[in-house]
């Protein structure tokens, strides 16, 4: 089996599990997992068992899916939090089903990786330590949106948690697997950890100045309700405790009335976009960094490719 031949079967994995005698709980499992994705996390998972030796890459396949699974069902919840019209060029969950239903559906999708990881004994302790740091993440991201209190400080605390815990899990599982030395655990985990906050970073930017059309779902959502690295930094430049719709004041009256397109322009010409960019490029480089203490191989090869397809992305 190769590497995506295993992406493959990670993807047939997710629909297995999700087999259900309650028709509305798979058919709404199944129309956001066969939307298919990057599967950045699997892929991540896989290369990293590769890179410390591991071999058959079907005994990884489970723990892929499961890391994929626990993805999924964080953006049928965003879904709702945000009231997200398409996701991965589909209706959402939420918008197809109901509210109720999209919060079962993830629901059910996160109780569903039980299921897989029950026969990864210990591995169980990584993945849940990563699920527990992600959903305290999102609760640190909404808590700041409501209380309009997102800086720089909050937003890494936020990112670290909510999307750069399951990239590092991602990578010291896949280099667990494989019964890998703890250095090279500490050295996989390093470099899944900056990647995912290179990941976080490069994504919301993707918010602002994307093709929405490329990416499957709407753009301007994060920016529009006060997350996301731009305004972050914005709010070291002197805009720390203001609404958004402040912040919209404060321009001129153009751009069509278009609040979105009114930040997008301020967020640009601020530099607060350009700043973000060079964040992501930095810690790709660390990623690299914790790269060079692996031994040199195909595998390591890959993670780097996939490094720069993180910081290079248009969707």
């Amino acid at each position: 089996m190769n590497l995506e031949e295993a992406i493959i079967a990670t993807d047939q994995a997710m629909l297995d599990i999700v087999e259900s005698d309650v028709p509305v709980l798979q058919e709404a499992s199944e129309h956001i997992i066969s939307a298919g994705g990057k599967r950045v996390r699997p892929r991540i998972l896989f290369l990293a068992y590769q890179s410390v030796g591991g071999i058959d890459l079907e005994r990884a396949v489970p723990v892929a899916a499961a890391i994929e699974l626990v993805h999924t069902a964080t953006l049928v919840h965003d879904d709702i939090n945000d009231h997200g019209k398409v996701r991965r060029g589909r209706t959402t969950v939420n918008e197809k089903w109901g509210r109720t239903f999209a919060l079962l559906t993830g629901d059910y999708l996160f109780t569903k990786v039980y299921s897989l990881m029950a026969p990864y004994g210990d591995l169980n302790v990584s993945f849940a330590e990563a699920t527990v740091a992600l959903v305290e993440g999102e609760t640190l991201q909404a808590a700041a949106v409501k209380n309009n209190t997102l800086n720089r400080e909050i937003y890494q605390q936020i990112v670290a948690k909510k999307t750069a815990s399951l990239f590092r899990a991602g990578a010291m599982l896949g280099a667990q697997l494989a019964d890998a030395e703890q250095p090279y655990v500490d050295a996989l985990g390093e470099y899944g950890f900056f990647l995912g906050l290179a990941f976080q970073i490069v994504d919301d930017l993707l918010d602002i100045v994307g093709d929405s059309t490329l990416m499957g779902k709407e753009v301007g959502v994060d920016v529009g309700q006060g997350k996301g690295v731009t305004l972050a930094y914005d709010a070291g430049n002197g805009h720390s405790g203001e609404s958004i719709g402040v912040v919209v004041a404060e321009l001129d009256d153009v751009d069509g009335g278009d609040p979105f397109q009114a930040i997008k322009r301020k967020l640009i010409e601020g530099g607060a976009i350009e700043e973000g960019r060079r964040m992501a490029e930095a810690l790709i480089v660390q990623a690299n960094q914790a790269l060079d203490r692996l031994p040199p191989g195909p595998a390591v090869d890959g993670l780097r490719d996939l490094a720069a397809f993180v910081l290079e992305r248009q969707a």
